[in-house]
């Protein structure tokens, strides 16, 4: 009760905060920038937040809160226009809304699946920020409980919804999830800095392929090829005006989801680390499991919808938990954040304990904040739906050079090098090849992105637990098996158990038709050699170094049985059978009027340009060559595009403080910005 006595006038104090024309004037700013960022694939909260960076300095905290707040809010709302309309991740948070949400954009439905989207968006927004207003007082114990055992299990939580999302084919899931996580391993090892599938020859390779290089690489690349081939628009033509109230009634008929799933989001978003990464992967197999008839999802079921996108705003107040209560960074936005907060007014605000001790007005405003950037954001986002879902209507061959220029430009931030471009084609043609022969590919990038913190807690736990067992054989019991574990073990057990019965169900790239043998058959064993190489790989790591080998052996021995597996069965049955699903058999790819590779080949020369002259020449070349010879524009037309495309680019690198990638001319010639 004393908790209550001390919290109800802050709670007071922080609307009084708030609640004065300045401060709601700065939410609105943050919430318009945030909206801008999202929109734009692969930037995200992490790039909008340091843009507000240079601007925090001796800034009133609660205008610099507001700021910021507002920006964190919104990124998870609008990132939801490239996912539904584009077929492109707006964020590493927004990849499973992909999975529905595009096809239904594809029916003509864009507007149905927004508005379901949205009002997901705002009610997970508010729940997180309800739930950020208790625990608050009660969390501190909740997360103090979790340690590297519950992390670990939560991470295998998240692994395991590839049960769901596996397919018609099982082990093809399962061999895709462990292809991800052996891509995962590539670099440098946390524990003992051993080089897996890398070489410092190749600098590159050490740091590891970063997660908006696969996503966009995954997901991106192969629908922007896809529908490039087949030169319509992504609606079809169909109207997008209707269906706004029809996604409302969407979401109010499955409020209980959106309840559940929001309620994952935060909690999943108080675990450090996790966050958006594995939310709405969780959230959507979730989603799944509770459906009585799966066949739709993949196609375009709302619900597929509603819960990714309730969860992903919900867990930016789960974030806020351990960012606040303890300084931990529930994710790297939340790092920014942390950074930001300590540059606010006189540098006497530091997030922590001592925050709630000494700011708890401070720490209520941020809740109060969030809830209206939320409810401010949603009806930004309705508000501009019109005009950008209209984007669909468009013939996509005058989007998809803009869209070649976007994923260039959010991939090379990702790093700041030219072989993240070279890494983004790589995995867009491993992507393209996991669409062709339904293979999951969200078990894929399920398994890169859990890769890092499987491995890593699963040391650290090992390590610990081996010192508790010497200790005696009850203490290592008790630290392994907590009573946290022991609920998690049978979750993660009823998930694996329910999703491999309904996998058979979901067809996340349609109904793929089969066709002859050979093509799947070759791609198999193309992984499969992958798989064996970066096995003998991890082996040749000294003894010494076991915890840097463990997991690639296991994992990649695992993977590898898979393949060994479906190679047999492939051997075994006829063609046509479902193992031997080819998208280049029948339906839109087979019909589409250009090739794979011509159609490919334009993304390849805008690399290759940008290796010789520069990021900005060669897409001068780019967009003019593309728009007169492909998409068969006039002069005048190529030359307005072509100068709005590069206009933009560098208003949006200008306003980011960002580089373009550089080519041999600017090792050679001193140029002017936005040349070099």
């Amino acid at each position: 009760m004393e908790a209550f006595d001390v919290a109800l006038p802050a709670l007071g104090e922080a609307w009084a905060l708030i609640l004065q024309p300045v401060v709601l004037g700065y939410l609105f700013l943050g919430v318009v920038m945030g909206l801008a960022v999202g929109v734009f694939p692969g930037l995200g909260g992490i790039a909008g937040l340091s843009l507000l960076l240079p601007f925090m300095f001796g800034m009133d905290p609660i205008l610099g809160l507001a700021l910021m707040i507002g920006m964190v809010a919104v990124v998870p709302t609008s990132d939801t226009f490239a996912s539904v309309l584009m077929g492109i991740p707006g964020s590493s948070a927004s990849q499973a809304t992909v999975l529905d949400g595009f096809p239904m954009a594809k029916k003509g439905e864009a507007a149905r699946a927004l508005s379901a989207a949205f009002a997901s968006s705002l009610f997970g927004g508010l729940i997180g920020a309800s739930f950020l207003t208790v625990f608050i007082l009660v969390a501190r114990p909740i997360v103090l409980a979790f340690g590297l055992p519950e992390m670990l299990m939560i991470t295998i939580l998240g692994l395991s919804m590839v049960a769901v999302l596996a397919g018609r084919i099982p082990l093809k899931g399962l061999a895709a999830a462990g292809l991800g996580l052996m891509v995962g391993t590539i670099g440098e090892a946390d524990a003992g800095g051993s080089l897996r599938m890398a070489t410092y020859d190749i600098p590159y390779l050490t740091d590891g392929l970063k997660l908006v290089i696969v996503g966009l690489g995954v997901f991106a690349i192969p629908e922007i090829v896809s529908l490039l081939r087949q030169d319509r628009s992504i609606a079809k033509g169909s109207s997008l005006g209707a269906g706004w109230v029809e996604g409302i009634r969407d979401w109010f008929a499955n409020i209980w989801l959106s309840v559940r799933c929001s309620i994952i989001g935060v909690v999943v978003g108080i675990i450090p680390g996790l966050g958006g990464s594995v939310v709405d992967w969780i959230a959507y197999g979730h989603t799944v499991q509770t459906t009585k008839d799966k066949s739709n999802f993949g196609k375009g079921e709302v619900r597929g919808v509603i819960g990714p996108e309730s969860s992903n705003n919900a867990k930016e107040g789960g974030g806020l938990v351990p960012t606040l209560l303890f300084g931990i960074p529930g994710s790297g936005s939340m790092a920014i954040f942390i950074g930001a907060v300590a540059l606010l007014g006189s540098g006497d605000i530091e997030v922590g304990p001592g925050m709630l001790k000494s700011n708890l007005d401070i720490t209520y405003s941020i809740v109060w904040l969030l809830a209206l950037a939320n409810v401010l954001g949603t009806v930004l986002c309705i508000a501009a739906s019109g005009g950008i879902a209209k984007l669909t209507t468009i013939r996509f061959t005058y989007l998809a050079p803009f869209l070649f220029m976007l994923i260039s430009f959010a991939a090379f931030q990702s790093g700041q090098n030219f072989e993240d471009l070279l890494a983004l084609f790589a995995i867009g043609l491993i992507g393209i090849f996991l669409r062709r022969f339904d293979w999951s590919r969200p078990a894929f990038l399920i398994g890169f992105v859990l890769s890092n913190p499987v491995e890593k807690f699963t040391n650290q736990a090992f390590q610990i637990a081996s010192f508790r067992f010497r200790e005696s054989f009850e203490r290592g019991i008790d630290y392994v098996f907590s009573p946290i574990v022991i609920v998690l073990i049978i979750i993660t057990v009823v998930s694996v158990i329910l999703g491999i019965r309904q996998a058979k169900t979901i067809m996340a790239e349609g109904d793929v038709q089969s066709g002859s043998k050979r093509a799947p058959l070759v791609f198999l064993l193309v992984i499969a050699g992958y798989l064996l190489f970066a096995l003998v790989n991890a082996n040749m790591i000294p003894d010494y170094n076991m915890t840097d080998k463990i997991i690639p052996l296991v994992v990649g021995g695992l993977s590898l049985a898979c393949c060994s597996i479906l190679l047999i069965q492939m051997m075994r049955r006829p063609e046509g059978d479902v193992i031997f699903a080819d998208k280049e058999i029948a339906g839109e790819d087979a019909d589409a009027p250009y090739g794979l590779w011509p159609t490919l080949a334009w993304f390849a020369a805008l690399i290759t340009a940008t290796w010789f002259v520069g990021f900005i020449l060669a897409l001068v070349g780019f967009l003019i060559t593309f728009l007169r010879v492909r998409a068969g524009c006039d002069w005048i037309k190529t030359l307005t595009l072509t100068v709005a495309g590069i206009g933009f680019m560098c208003l949006m690198a200008g306003a980011l403080n960002r580089d373009f990638p550089p080519g041999i001319l600017q090792g050679a010639v001193d140029l002017p910005w936005p040349l070099k």
